[in-house]
C-alpha cells in the first residue's frame, strides 16, 4: 500500500486508529432522545418531531413488530420515500432485533417479488398508495403481514386533511383492501406500548441490513450489513466531519433513507449526533433551496447532479445560501465546474467521496478542511486500506498505474446473502474487489477512472467515460453530460456523448471543444441532445440505460433494412 502515503495528510483531529460503539445501532437514537430530547429531530413538510417523539413511535413500532411475531433477525421491508415513518420504522426494528431490507418504493412487482423471496422477508411496510402493488405479489412470496401508512399523518394540519383530496386529483389510489394479512399501521401504534424496549445483538453476526444493490451486473444481490459495519461507517463519517457541532447542525435530507449513502449519513450519522434533518420525500432544486434559506441548513449530503440543479436554477440568487458549511457528494463523479460553482455559491465547502453498497458505504473521500485534490475520490477513510491492483493478479501496482480499487476496513460486507460464489468473487483474503478502475498518485490520493464494465475500447484503445464527461462539463453551454461506448464494424466501439445543453450548441462546437483537449480517438463521434438523461433516484447518470436504448435503436434499424 506503499506505505500507507495519504496517512500525512490526515489532521491530528482524525485518527486512523479509532474504536468505534459496540452497540445495537438502535442505541444512537436512544442517546439522542436522552441528550436533546426536545430538539427537532425530523422536519418534514412544516411538521417537527423531537427526538423524544421520535424514539417513543420507535418503541410503538417495535412493540407492533413483537406483538405481530417477529422474531430475532428475521427481515423487515421498509418500502417508504423519506418521512418520518420510514427513520421511525428503521429504528423500531432495529431496536426488537429484526433485519432491515430497505425496498424502493419505485420498485416494479417483478423486482419486489424477487427482493421478498431472496430475503425471506415476513414484514413489509409500505404506503397505502403503494398497497395495491405490494398486495398482488404477497402470494407469491414469503410476506405474511403487510403494514399500511400514509402521507397524511406525517402532514401538519391542514396539509394532513387536502393531501387525500389532491392525490385523488392526480390520479393516485389511496383506497386499502384491508385483510388478514393487511393492517393499519396507525391503528396498530395507538395499541402499542411505549415501553423501551432494547435488544442485544452480536455487533459481528448480527445482520442490521440487508441492502440490495441496483442489479446493474444481473439480479439484485442482498448485501449483509453487521451492526459492526454500519457503526464503523457512521463513526467513521463522523470523524471526517470533526468541525460539525454535535446538536447544533441541519441536514438537507434530499438523499433518500433507502439508498445506503442516505441511510448511512442521515438515518445513522446524523442522528447519532443529535441534528436536525430536513427530510425531502422526493429532490425539487427549489425547495432546497428554499429549506436552506429558511432552516439555515449547514450539511448538504448529494449527489452531482443535485448540486448541479441548484446552480442552474433561475431562482438561486433569490436565496441566501451561507449557511453550508459541508456537502459531500457521492454516487457519481463530481465534475470540477459543479463543485467550484457550487462553492463559490454557498461559501461552504463540497467534496467528492467514494462508496459502494458493499461497504456501507463509504470508503475514501476528500479532506473538508485541508489540502484536497479535484478530480480525485480523495484518500481512505480511518481504519481503511486501500490499493490498485491487477485484476487477473492481485497484485498491487505501480504508483500512476490503472487497476482494480479494493478496499478493507470494518464497514466492508459480511457478503451476499446466499449468494457464496459471488462472495468469493469480491471478497478475497478480506479486501473487497471493488469492479471499479482506478489510480493513487504519489501523495495517496485516488481517482476513479471509471467502471471496469463502462470502458470503451475503440479501435483497440481504452477510453474512460469519466474522462471525456469531465472535459464536456467544462464547456459554456454544456448542463449535463453522459458518454458510452457504441459498436461500431470498423473500430468496435466508438465514443457517443449525451448532452443536455444550456444554451443551443453544435455537435461541431462540442468536437473542437474535444479536439483541444483529448486525443482523437477520446474525442466523441457522435453527439446527441436530449433534454434530461436517466438517472437513479440518489441522481446517478444511468448509462446502463443508455445502452439499452442503443441496442433497442439499433434492432429497429435491422428490422427496416431487412424489411427493406
Amino acid at each position: 500500500m506503499k506505505s500507507n502515503l495519504w496517512l500525512e495528510h490526515y489532521p491530528k483531529e482524525i485518527s486512523n486508529d479509532f474504536d468505534f460503539p459496540k452497540y445495537n445501532i438502535a442505541k444512537f437514537l436512544i442517546d439522542a432522545a436522552h441528550q436533546h430530547p426536545n430538539k427537532t429531530a425530523l422536519h418534514f413538510l412544516g411538521k417537527k418531531t423531537s427526538y423524544q417523539e421520535l424514539l417513543q413511535k420507535a418503541y410503538q413500532f417495535a412493540h407492533v413488530l413483537k406483538e405481530l411475531g417477529l422474531k430475532k433477525g428475521e427481515r423487515v421491508a421498509i418500502m417508504l420515500p423519506n418521512c418520518p415513518q420510514v427513520v421511525a420504522a428503521y429504528y423500531g426494528t432495529l431496536l426488537v432485533g429484526g433485519t432491515v431490507v430497505m425496498t424502493s418504493p419505485l420498485y416494479k412487482e417483478n423486482e419486489m417479488k424477487h427482493q421478498f423471496n431472496d430475503s425471506h422477508t415476513r414484514f413489509v411496510v409500505t404506503l397505502d398508495l403503494l398497497s395495491k402493488r405490494v398486495q398482488k405479489v404477497r402470494p407469491e412470496t414469503n410476506v405474511e403481514k403487510v403494514l399500511i401508512t400514509s402521507m397524511k399523518h406525517a402532514l401538519p394540519f391542514p396539509k394532513n386533511k387536502l393531501y387525500p383530496i389532491k392525490a385523488k386529483k392526480d390520479g393516485f389510489d389511496l383506497t386499502v383492501n384491508y385483510d388478514s394479512h393487511t393492517f393499519s399501521l396507525e391503528k396498530l401504534l395507538l395499541k402499542a406500548s411505549f415501553a423501551p424496549i432494547y435488544e442485544e445483538v452480536d455487533i459481528e453476526k448480527d445482520l442490521a441490513l440487508l441492502q440490495y444493490t441496483g442489479g446493474t451486473t444481473g439480479v439484485s444481490k442482498g448485501v449483509m450489513l453487521s451492526h459492526r459495519n454500519i457503526l464503523a461507517n457512521a463513526q467513521q463519517t463522523t470523524n471526517w466531519c470533526y468541525k460539525l457541532k454535535k446538536g447544533e447542525e441541519t441536514y438537507v435530507g434530499v438523499l433518500p433513507c433507502f439508498h445506503v449513502f442516505g441511510l448511512t449519513i442521515l438515518l445513522n450519522h446524523a442522528i447519532q449526533q443529535c441534528s436536525t434533518i430536513l427530510l425531502f420525500p422526493k429532490f425539487d432544486p427549489l425547495e432546497v433551496l428554499k429549506a436552506i434559506n429558511k432552516h439555515k441548513a449547514t450539511t448538504f449530503p448529494g449527489a452531482p447532479t443535485m448540486y448541479n440543479a441548484i446552480i442552474h436554477h433561475p431562482k438561486v440568487q433569490q436565496y441566501d445560501l451561507s449557511s453550508i458549511k459541508v456537502c459531500i457528494s457521492g454516487s457519481a463523479a463530481l465534475p470540477e465546474s459543479v463543485q467550484e460553482k457550487f462553492e463559490a455559491l454557498t461559501g461552504g465547502k463540497l467534496i467528492e467521496g467514494y462508496g459502494l453498497s458493499e461497504a456501507s458505504p463509504i470508503t475514501h473521500a476528500n479532506l473538508f478542511w485541508e489540502y484536497r485534490k479535484s478530480g480525485t475520490i480523495g484518500i481512505p477513510f480511518p481504519a481503511t486500506k486501500s490499493k490498485v491492483v491487477d485484476s487477473e493478479t492481485g497484485e498491487e501496482l505501480p504508483v500512476g498505474s490503472i487497476g482494480e480499487l479494493v478496499i478493507k476496513g470494518p464497514q466492508v460486507m459480511q457478503g451476499y446473502w446466499n449468494l457464496q460464489e459471488e462472495t468469493n468473487d469480491v471478497l478475497k483474503d478480506g479486501w473487497l474487489y471493488t469492479g471499479d478502475m482506478a489510480t493513487m498518485d504519489d501523495e495517496g490520493f485516488f481517482a476513479i477512472v471509471d467502471r471496469k464494465k463502462d470502458m470503451i475500447i475503440s479501435g483497440g484503445l481504452n477510453v474512460y467515460p469519466r474522462e471525456v464527461e469531465e472535459v464536456l462539463y467544462k464547456h459554456p453551454k454544456v448542463n449535463e453530460a453522459a458518454v458510452i461506448g457504441v459498436p461500431d464494424d470498423h473500430w468496435g466501439e466508438i465514443v457517443k456523448a449525451y448532452i443536455v445543453p444550456d444554451e443551443s450548441v453544435t455537435s461541431n462546437e462540442l468536437k473542437d471543444w474535444c479536439r483541444d483537449q483529448l486525443a482523437n480517438y477520446k474525442v466523441p463521434k457522435q453527439f446527441e441532445m436530449r433534454e434530461d438523461l436517466p438517472k437513479s433516484l440518489v441522481g446517478k447518470v444511468l448509462r446502463r440505460e443508455l445502452r439499452e436504448e442503443e441496442k433497442i435503436e439499433k434492432k429497429d434499424e435491422d428490422k427496416v433494412f431487412i424489411k427493406a
